[in-house]
């Protein structure tokens, strides 16, 4: 071979040699065995470059060596440093920080002594999906006076008990929420105006006799925020995030959702901030962030959506949150409304992984409103997470005066919150009470069987009332009188944008007057907890049916209050449904 060519082929061997091309791959996951998208990757050969995991939590990055650093990041966990070598595949693992890991737990409604997880038979009919509720029992309250629970504007359960009935289909009991049930009619507080405080919250309650059990009594507590008006309200920036894949191709679904969205924004303000995004055979942005002064620009955007495609909910999260974000309004009213029938079956779809996504948004100050619609394949219970996971609130919209009532009537209630993180303690006095237990408010199965589940607080929107109901038995011994304490009552909460605890302190007395000497209103609340209850075959309430929650309501129903009157129709409806009557023989 000639020396010339010999030499030249030395020279391109070492230049490919000098140059030659590697590549590092690799997943990332946390201890839980999550794979973490997002994750910021940089290597020591190329500091000024920044890579990251995909939406599998996978990355491959090509190198000019066997062996680099990398030095991996992401919001709440702890930093990692490995050496990797581009022969093996990385399997590297992130570790929660302690103040985000709690976030993690299976987090309680409320909070009982004594448990039983044992009676619990999932609902796993006609595709939709309920999370596993456990029912509060009595407690003694010489052995444990205190308990508590999570406040919030959540009302998605009434509607969709609503949807169940009216469609002759029976109710599964887990989608019956009592505490849901009642946050649908906002309840008032009727007594003791002239001394409302208009900067805190009011409370008020009220000691009776129990309809269904003689020997007992109930002690309802009231909670109602501060009403801000809406020209006081923030600017807001608002991303709707809308499912447009198949199985939203149905007029109770993607057309319902148009129809909501656009009666929204006629209460859109100049100063107000709309940016629409849609997943459905992929991800995408429909409108850029717009002013609410162009109102029509924004309805022709809604009215331009079609569905099809399958549903790739992860990834459309992280898209209208990086949309909030990109927006942020310090000081504002920032938020993604979310509207889907929960069916999402690409990337992260199981409960779990969609909690440990949602979670890592929770301390940016971007709030999530979820709408769900459709019947079949309906995903209550994964919604219901995402709702809870982040800062946020849960509706479900059965019918376009459903979305009118949500969206236009209680606008400020449903996308403005006036309070974080609530929750109320109530202490019983053992002198007085022997028993108590709370109506509603049920946990999930999960959170009971986790020892490290922790009462998780809501939150609340602008002026709306929240009612709480224990039934309780009153103590043997005790001579009870008006004067004599049942219970004493601590609120606390974060106001939006803080991690300052606001704390009131309120005290319920002994009343015990007859429910029927009482405002109307304590008579219908009653029913419509006792409505849940027969729904969902309470043993405490196994003596009392359908006919004697009609008898109730019929009592406590306003004449001139429509969502009243529809109540009562409902229970007939029920009544049909669950009794129907026995034909004649001939």
């Amino acid at each position: 071979m000639n020396k010339r060519i010999w030499i030249l082929l030395c020279c391109l061997a070492c230049c490919l040699f000098s140059t030659a091309q590697y590549y590092i791959r690799g997943e990332v996951r946390n201890e839980h065995g999550v794979l973490l998208e997002g994750v910021k990757i940089k290597l020591k050969s190329k500091p000024r470059q920044l890579f990251s995991s995909g939406s599998s939590g996978a990355f491959g990055i090509s190198v000019t060596q066997i062996k680099d650093s990398l030095s991996l990041h992401l919001e709440g966990y702890e930093k990692l440093s490995v050496l990797a070598d581009s022969r093996q595949f990385q399997r590297l693992q992130l570790k929660t920080l302690p103040g985000t890991l709690k976030l993690y737990r299976n987090n309680r409604a409320s909070i009982v002594s004594n448990a039983n997880t044992n009676a619990y038979l999932p609902y796993a009919k006609q595709g939709e999906s309920y999370s596993g509720l456990i029912e509060n029992d009595f407690i003694k309250a010489a052995a444990f006076p205190e308990t508590g629970f999570s406040l919030n504007i959540d009302n998605a359960a009434y509607s969709n008990i609503r949807r169940f009935i009216s469609n002759q289909m029976f109710v599964p009991a887990d989608a019956v929420r009592i505490e849901e049930m009642l946050n649908y009619f906002s309840l008032p507080i009727i007594e003791n105006l002239s001394q409302k405080n208009i900067d805190q919250f009011n409370f008020n309650f009220k000691h009776t006799g129990c309809p269904w059990n003689q020997t007992n009594q109930l002690l309802f507590l009231q909670i109602e925020a501060p009403t801000i008006p809406l020209e006081n309200v923030p600017p807001s920036n608002l991303v709707f995030l809308i499912d447009i894949s198949g199985s939203m191709d149905k007029p109770n679904r993607l057309p319902l959702l148009q129809s909501a969205f656009k009666l929204l924004v006629n209460n859109l303000r100049d100063c107000d901030t709309i940016t629409i995004a849609t997943y459905g055979g992929g991800v995408g942005i429909v409108l850029p962030p717009t002013s609410g002064a162009f109102k029509q620009t924004i309805k022709n955007a809604i009215d331009s959506l079609s569905a099809g495609g399958d549903t790739p909910g992860s990834g459309a999260i992280e898209l209208a949150y990086q949309l909030a974000k990109d927006n942020f309004i310090p000081q504002g009213n920032n938020r993604v409304i979310l509207a889907t029938d929960g069916d999402f079956n690409v990337g992260q779809s199981s409960e779990k992984e969609l909690e440990e996504l949602i979670v890592r948004y929770q301390q940016t100050g971007i709030y999530l409103t979820c709408l769900g619609v459709g019947m079949g394949n309906y995903k209550d219970s994964k919604l219901e997470s995402l709702s809870k996971k982040g800062n946020g609130n849960f509706a479900y919209i059965d019918q376009a005066r459903e979305a009118e009532k949500v969206l236009v009537k209680e606008f400020t209630k449903t996308i403005f919150a006036v309070a974080d993180d609530a929750a109320i303690t109530v202490r019983f006095n053992p002198a007085t009470v022997a028993d108590y237990r709370l109506i509603g408010f049920d946990n999930k199965k999960t959170a009971l069987e986790d020892s490290s589940s922790v009462l998780e607080g809501g939150e609340i929107g602008s002026g709306h009332s929240i009612m709480a109901i224990f039934e309780i038995t009153p103590a043997k011994d005790s001579a009870a009188s008006v004067q004599q304490l049942l219970a004493a009552i601590q609120l606390s909460y974060k106001k939006p944008g803080t991690n300052n605890i606001v704390q009131q302190f309120f005290s319920a007395n002994y009343q015990g007057v007859s429910i029927q000497q009482t405002d109307s209103m304590y008579r219908f609340a009653a029913a419509v907890a006792m409505f849940g209850s027969v729904l969902r075959n309470s043993k405490y309430t196994k003596d009392y049916q359908l006919e004697d929650v009609l008898t109730l309501a019929k009592s406590g129903i306003r004449r001139n209050d429509l969502l009243q009157n529809e109540f009562g129709r409902l229970i007939e409806q029920a009544i049909l449904l669950y009794h129907p009557p026995k034909k004649k023989r001939k």
